[in-house]
């Protein structure tokens, strides 16, 4: 299975996606700028590429989205 990955910069935290598109589960990370992250899983549906767009997302990589995803899981 391939994931896409997504990411929008705020100013005061950064979110990250990772998107199934076969099955539309989404695994988003929240990056505050003290450190701090969240993660939630999130159902959504055929339309998430046009809301991406519309919400400015941009592409990124797999790799940024594992790392952070990594240090939540050390953290724990």
């Amino acid at each position: 299975m391939v994931h896409e990955y997504f990411k929008k910069e705020f100013k005061d935290f950064k979110i990250l996606l990772q998107l199934n598109p076969i099955s539309y589960s989404v695994l988003e990370l929240t990056v505050h700028k003290d450190n701090s992250m969240t993660k939630r899983k999130v159902q959504v549906d055929e339309d998430i590429y046009e809301d991406l767009n519309e919400d400015e997302f941009e592409k990124s990589s797999p790799i940024e989205f594992n790392l952070h995803l990594k240090s939540i899981n050390l953290l724990r």
